[in-house]
């Protein structure tokens, strides 16, 4: 009973924080929703109401934590084919039928199939997804409506469309473009600002504010006509009792025709990997590192897409980047999903008119820089790092996608995987001898969990390894011996990765062994292995900053090295790290105590196509004593507003100064009260502004969010000394 009052209490103390996500969440949910909707050629409200329903039912009966469930970016393509084919009331029709289908998958508790496709097959599943999307919205971004055959006649019209928009002599249809254009360029550029006020407005809602205050400068202050033609203005949003009153008719009499199962299967396909990869990559955000309980979502969404499509809106799914956002936020448990339908809901109800102030090619740039974010270019240079057989796949999978379809797209990935592990392993034999048979043995050795794994581990008997693995306390010490095996994928590989930093975090250690005597073509750590052995000697040359850094570390006699390192779970106890992945840490400058650390960084924010990667310099310091835990921030208008949900400034006594200046959070407000004593209040009063962070036995300090000059080093290294020397 305790228990229960405590989670009830621990619930409402978070409740804040979960009310400011969801509002931050629903500012990029309500343009996208219109925009996905519209690239669909659904109307423009089906998309925002897919938000507010997944919101709603995903949030009471999902079994994810901090994901948020709307309309997904892979389904464009394949609604826009449904609704194309089937007709908008049949269309629905498919929504509804694949999302029974998803209820019945959590039901027989399936989460588990996309264990079965191949990590670089998803990548060019996506990828095409991107390209789809890209192809057909980037002419409606510079106002220019063409027809064309398949998604590869689409992008070859590209350089035409740019040609047609420069030389418009329609004002209106150059206002269009114009509107486009910015839209896109406030995408690429707006998260490059490393602005804590800006951020607090995602990008998307400010496309919509300036479309609006723009239609409203015409009507007001220049008293003419929105000058953008009207046919690229949004039209048809209903007021929000229109919405509840005029539910659409669904329409079943294609139900025993070939295209309208095809809709359902490829609905059903997409939405679940796109909400599976999406909940395993939520899960590594996840400050707490709870897991998700995969089924019970797919379940909840199955639900909710059924009552979306009876309600006239789209397929529910979980979203990564409206997720991302959401973590990012502070949001903790599922209330913010709630809240963010619940604001959509209100943004509807006070504001569906002035919504069609909005120009049609500003949506569709949001949807542009989408589409370009999942079919990157760097994602190839990515995948070529991790071995050329992976290229082939992502290729193979990303072309027939584009000229066939999205079920033969994946199906082709999984057939060419397959094909080029044979040729690798010049074996047929060790597939179809082994496939049937246990490769997975686990038991327990001095209270450690050791896994031995035989003949080969790929994406077709993943999970049973997974299986094991998963039955396994995070807290515990996990042994993996791959001595037996003869091959291990790239899937495989990645995944095994992704195990690593959850048991590291959560207090366990994940250790693989067996692998020495593989290798592989790529030195990657995700390279598939095998027994074929092709050494390779990779030689780096320092860069003009490093030599300049090698010689700083001369002057101050430090240690320096450049290399990349990955072992960064000295950091991994910082609040600042909790829901960012590190991916290594270079150009260390260590004194010789071994007790301070200068180093660049590279970490990201989010993932998939809400990734955002951010490369900084820090200063590490450990002490010889242990200290409360606490962070340190320089006051201003932001830390006032979080007041406001629940992050309390701890007053340091007698010091109305720094308590004024600086802005000190932490959770034992009496230990960190005392450990600030007049010297080192003084110390922070008189020297410049840092992040400094405290993890209870380290220090973490650094200055903006960006690689640091020479003298800005200097100083970050001066600052630090001197620090640990107040503090010790």
């Amino acid at each position: 009973m305790s228990k229960k009052k405590n989670n009830i209490k621990t619930f409402f103390k978070a409740l804040p924080k979960n009310i400011f996500s969801g509002f931050v969440v629903s500012l990029i949910a309500l343009p996208l929703g219109l925009g996905l909707a519209m690239a669909s050629e659904a109307p423009p409200i089906a998309g925002v109401i897919a938000a507010v329903v997944g919101g709603i039912l995903v949030s009471l009966l999902g079994g994810s934590n901090v994901t948020i469930a709307g309309p997904g970016n892979g389904l464009v393509g394949v609604l826009l084919v449904a609704i194309t084919t089937l007709g908008l009331e049949s269309a629905y029709a498919a929504i509804i039928c694949s999302g029974v289908i998803l209820l019945v998958l959590g039901f027989l508790r399936l989460g588990k199939l996309a264990d079965f496709f191949p990590s670089s097959a998803i990548q060019g599943m996506l990828a095409a997804i991107g390209l789809i999307i890209l192809g057909k919205q980037f002419h409606i971004m510079l106002a220019h409506r063409i027809k064309r055959k398949d998604t590869i006649d689409y992008l070859l019209e590209i350089p035409f469309t740019i040609n047609d928009a420069v030389h418009y002599d329609n004002t209106g249809l150059v206002f269009a473009a114009i509107a486009g254009v910015l839209s896109f360029l406030i995408m690429i550029f707006y998260s490059k600002i490393r602005n804590k006020y800006l951020q607090l407005i995602p990008a998307p809602m400010w496309i919509v504010i300036l479309s609006i205050a723009f239609s409203y400068y015409f009507e007001l202050v220049a008293y003419e006509k929105n000058p953008i033609a009207l046919e690229y203005m949004i039209s048809g949003i209903p007021e929000f009792s229109e919405i509840i009153a005029q539910l659409p008719t669904v329409n079943f009499s294609k139900i025993a025709t070939f295209p309208f199962w095809t809709s359902v299967l490829a609905l059903t396909l997409i939405a679940s990997i796109e909400s599976l990869l999406s909940i395993k990559a939520v899960d590594k955000l996840d400050p707490k590192k709870r897991r998700s309980n995969v089924n019970r979502d797919l379940k909840a969404l199955g639900l909710a897409t059924v009552g979306s499509g009876f309600l006239g809106g789209l397929n529910v799914v979980t979203v990564i980047a409206r997720s991302s956002v959401n973590v990012n936020n502070g949001a903790s448990n599922r209330s913010s999903n709630f809240f963010h339908a619940l604001f959509l809901v209100v943004f509807i109800v006070l504001f569906s008119t002035q919504l069609q102030r909005i120009p049609l090619p500003a949506l569709m740039a949001i949807l542009v820089y989408t589409g370009y974010k999942l079919a990157a270019p760097e994602n190839i240079r990515k995948i070529f790092k991790i071995g050329r057989e992976q290229l082939i796949i992502f290729f193979v999978t990303l072309l027939v996608t584009l000229k066939v379809g999205l079920i033969s797209g994946i199906a082709s990935g999984v057939f060419v995987t397959f094909i080029i592990h044979i040729i690798i392993n010049k074996s047929f034999g060790l597939f179809g001898r082994n496939l049937l048979k246990p490769n997975v043995l686990m038991y327990q050795e001095d209270r450690n969990y050791y896994v031995s794994v035989k003949h080969f581990c790929s994406f077709l008997n993943f999970y049973k390894l997974k299986s094991k693995i998963e039955a396994i306390p995070e807290t515990e010490d996990v042994i993996v011996d791959f001595s037996l095996c003869k091959f291990v994928d790239h899937t495989v590989m990645e995944n095994l990765n992704n195990y690593q930093e959850l048991f590291i975090k959560r207090g366990g250690h994940f250790e693989v062994l067996g692998l020495d005597l593989h290798d592989t073509d790529s030195k990657h750590p995700f390279a598939l292995r095998r027994l074929l052995p092709v050494p390779k000697l990779i030689k780096n040359s320092l860069t003009r900053r490093q030599k300049t850094i090698e010689k700083l570390a001369e002057d101050y006699q430090l240690n320096y090295t450049s290399k990349k390192v990955r072992e960064t779970h000295f950091l991994d106890n910082f609040l600042f790290f909790r829901t960012k992945k590190i991916s290594y840490v270079y150009n260390q400058l260590i004194d010789k105590n071994e007790t301070l650390n200068t180093f660049d960084i590279e970490f990201s924010e989010g993932e998939f196509i809400a990734k955002e990667v951010i490369r900084s310099t820090m200063l590490h310091i450990k002490l010889n004593k242990n200290i409360p835990e606490f962070t340190l921030d320089q006051e201003g208008f932001l830390e006032k507003v979080y007041a406001f949900a629940g992050f309390k400034d701890i007053p340091i006594e007698n010091h109305t100064d720094f308590s004024n200046r600086f802005y000190l959070l932490g959770e034992d407000t009496q230990a960190i009260q005392a450990f600030f004593t007049d010297d080192i209040t003084h110390f922070f009063e008189s020297n410049p502004y840092y992040h400094v962070e405290s993890n209870g036995r380290d220090l973490l300090i650094f200055g903006r969010e960006r690689l640091a000059s020479i003298k800005e080093i200097k100083a970050l290294y001066d600052f630090g000394k001197r620090l640990q020397q107040v503090v010790s």
